[in-house]
């Protein structure tokens, strides 16, 4: 099978440190980023930062969407908790070192009718195949996740 590849482009303009972007495509979806008044911005969008750990939850529930019709699973709510350790020294001072975050924890539940194998699967295969999942455990920063198997409630 030939390689397919989807490009994603965002495009950004701004003064300061804070920007306004958009998502090219079809459906152009704008968004703004600031950052901390520590950092030299006036919080008045989330950060860089938080953008990448909501793409890492939201990548997650993508993916977990995907593996699981292919194994055959039904999955309902979700909830995610993604916690990143970062230390400014770098990013702020100049300090010598690495600017990423030191350690990233994301905590996540699904509802779901899958049994503890296929869930265990289910939240390996998920890992493997999340790009941004990937882009965080590659980075060389110390990567866990928690995922908890919740019973699928039925719809109303």
């Amino acid at each position: 099978m030939a390689k397919q590849i989807v490009p994603f482009t965002v495009t950004g303009s701004g003064t300061g440190v804070a920007q306004s972007l958009t998502v090219a495509g079809d459906h152009a979806h704008t968004f703004e980023s600031d950052t901390y008044p520590a950092f030299g911005g006036a919080d008045a969008a989330p950060s860089p930062l938080a953008y990448t750990l909501g793409a890492l939850t939201s990548c997650n529930q993508i993916s977990a969407q995907l593996v699981a019709k292919d194994l055959g699973v039904t999955l309902g709510e979700f909830t995610f908790s993604a916690t990143g350790d970062f230390d400014p020294s770098v990013f702020v001072g100049g300090a010598d070192g690495n600017a990423n975050f030191d350690a990233v924890r994301v905590e996540a539940s699904v509802q779901t009718d899958a049994d503890d194998a296929t869930f265990a699967k289910l939240v390996s295969e998920l890992e493997r195949r999340c790009p941004v999942t990937q882009l965080f455990q590659r980075s060389g920063l110390d990567y866990t996740s928690t995922w908890s198997a919740l019973p699928l409630e039925a719809s109303a």
